[in-house]
Parts: structure tokens; sequence; C-alpha cells
């Protein structure tokens, strides 16, 4: 798109790892899904089951050294969802959700 300017503030980091996430809060229930990009104030999902636009979802990822800077770091996260995409490859849903908090986990 010619003329179209950046909206987003924080700068995204392509990334393609696992993570866990959970759907209401509910911990308990984890499903796996793959990170399509992460940012500070939000995340892109690959999901297996649709999801809400609106919803709570919580998610912990490890950030490699790369965007770190020193050594990879797990990151638990809540969120809500503010966009999801369908009907793309293999059956997956892109859900991008906000950031709304976040806590450094330590070293298991």
């Amino acid at each position: 798109m010619v003329g179209a300017q950046e909206k987003r503030a924080a700068r995204r980091f392509a990334l393609e790892v696992p993570v866990a996430i959970n759907r209401n809060g509910h911990s308990r229930h984890d499903e796996s899904a793959q990170v399509r990009d992460v940012s500070a104030r939000g995340i892109c999902l690959y999901l297996n089951a649709p999801i809400e636009q609106g919803s709570p979802i919580g998610f912990t990822l490890t950030l490699p050294p790369e965007i770190t800077l020193t050594e990879s770091i797990r990151v638990q996260c809540k969120g809500r969802v503010v966009r999801t995409e369908h009907g793309l490859e293999a059956g997956k849903i892109a859900a991008a959700a906000v950031i709304e908090e976040y806590e450094f986990l330590p070293e298991s």
C-alpha cells in the first residue's frame, strides 16, 4: 500500500516459537500455539481453534537471546484478543492480542 503510515508504536519481532496459552484465565487448560510475532504491547499467534475478539487470553513464552540481548527469559502475560483471521493454511487461525499485564518468571 503506497503512502500507508505505520501505526505500530512498538517494534515487532518475528518469532516462530511455541507458546502455551490459556483462554479466559483458566491456566489448567493450557493449549499449545505458535507465535507469529511479538512486541512490547502485543502478540500474534497461530491457534488451532477459534477464539472470539475481545476474549481474555493468557500465555507463557520464552524470549530468546536475540530479542533480550542477554539470556532466554520466560514471560507470563495476560491480554485480550483484538483481531482474528480465519482461513489460513492448515486450518490455523491467527489471533492478535494486546498485552495488558506481564510477569518475568524465574528460571526453572
